[in-house]
C-alpha cells in the first residue's frame, strides 16, 4: 500500500520528443517511486506510437494546460527553438538535451528572457561528456586554449553533414570530417556533437572552443576528449562510451545525464517545500 502510495505522487514530467533519449528516460523511469513522465509533446505529422499511459499533446500551450512539474526537452534544435521560450515564460523549468541550440545567441538569448519572465529556469545536461566542472573552475584563471575532439565509428556519421563529404562505408581508417569552431560544430551537426557546446558553455565559448570530428573504424564507442591550457596548468580528460543500443548517433551516458539532470531537479522540488 505505501509503495502504491509513494508511486501515485511521483513528480509528473513532461518530454518534448520521444526518440532515443525520450524512450530511454521513460523506461528508466517507469517503475520509479519520484517521477513519472505522462505527456510528450509531438508534431501533428508524427507517426510514433506512445506507450500507455502517456498524454500526446501538440504544442507548449496545450502541455501548460496539463500542470508537468517539470519539462525535458529531447527533440533537437527546432523543438527547443519552438517550444522552449513558451514553457518557461510559462514558470515551467526545462531541462535542455539539445545544447548545441545554444550556439544560436538569439535562441539563447529568448530563453533566457523567458525564464526571466516565467520566473523559471532551464538547465544544460552534459551529455556524453565528463570533467566540465574542472573546465569551468579553470575558466576562473583564465584559459587560452580549450580543444574538443569527438570519434566515432564511420556509421555514427550517416544522416549528418559527413555522409555528403565522405564515402562512409568506405573509411579504412581515421577520418577528420570536421574541423573549425564549436559553434559551427554544434550548429553543422546538431544530432551528434551537442557535446561540443558543453564544453563551449563550460569554458571559452562558441567561437574561441576548437573542434575536431573523427570518423574511426576502429573506435569501439563514442570518444570524447577535452584538452585545455591556461593559467592553472594543463587539463586532458577523455572518455569513452558505448552508443545507446536503438540509436548510434546517441551517446549512453548521454541518456543517462539527462536522467542524472531529472533527478536532481526533482530533488531540489523537494528541498524548496
Amino acid at each position: 500500500m505505501l509503495a502504491m502510495a509513494n508511486r501515485a505522487n511521483r513528480v509528473p514530467i513532461a518530454l518534448i520528443g520521444f526518440g532515443a533519449i525520450g524512450s530511454s528516460l521513460w523506461s528508466r523511469l517507469r517503475d520509479d517511486e519520484t517521477a513519472a513522465v505522462r505527456w510528450v509533446l509531438l508534431p501533428d505529422d508524427s507517426k510514433r506510437s506512445l506507450p500507455p499511459g502517456i498524454r500526446r499533446v501538440r504544442d507548449a500551450q496545450a502541455m501548460v494546460a496539463e500542470q508537468p512539474r517539470l519539462v525535458v526537452e529531447c527533440a533537437g534544435h527546432a523543438g527547443l527553438r519552438e517550444h522552449g521560450p513558451h514553457l518557461l515564460q510559462s514558470g515551467i523549468p526545462l531541462i535542455i538535451a539539445s545544447v548545441g541550440a545554444l550556439a544560436d545567441d538569439s535562441l539563447r538569448s529568448a530563453l533566457d528572457a523567458a525564464a526571466a519572465e516565467g520566473r523559471s529556469r532551464y538547465i544544460t545536461v552534459a551529455g556524453a561528456i565528463g570533467g566540465l566542472d574542472a573546465l569551468g573552475a579553470a575558466r576562473l584563471a583564465g584559459l587560452q586554449r580549450v580543444v574538443y575532439t569527438g570519434r566515432k565509428p564511420p556509421l555514427a556519421w550517416l544522416g549528418t553533414q559527413a555522409e555528403q563529404e565522405f564515402a562512409l562505408d568506405d573509411v579504412r581508417k581515421a577520418q577528420v570530417i570536421f574541423r573549425g569552431s564549436a559553434r559551427d560544430a554544434a550548429l553543422a551537426y546538431p544530432k551528434n556533437a551537442n557535446v561540443t557546446a558543453a564544453v563551449a558553455l563550460a569554458g571559452i565559448g562558441f567561437d574561441a572552443t576548437q573542434v575536431e570530428l573523427v570518423a574511426d573504424p576502429h573506435a569501439e564507442g563514442n570518444r570524447h576528449e577535452i584538452t585545455a591550457e591556461g593559467a592553472f596548468g594543463q587539463l586532458h580528460f577523455e572518455i569513452s562510451n558505448r552508443p545507446l543500443p536503438d540509436n548510434p548517433k546517441t551517446s549512453w551516458l548521454a541518456a543517462l545525464s539527462v536522467e542524472q539532470a531529472v533527478r536532481s531537479m526533482i530533488s531540489a522540488f523537494g528541498a524548496s517545500v
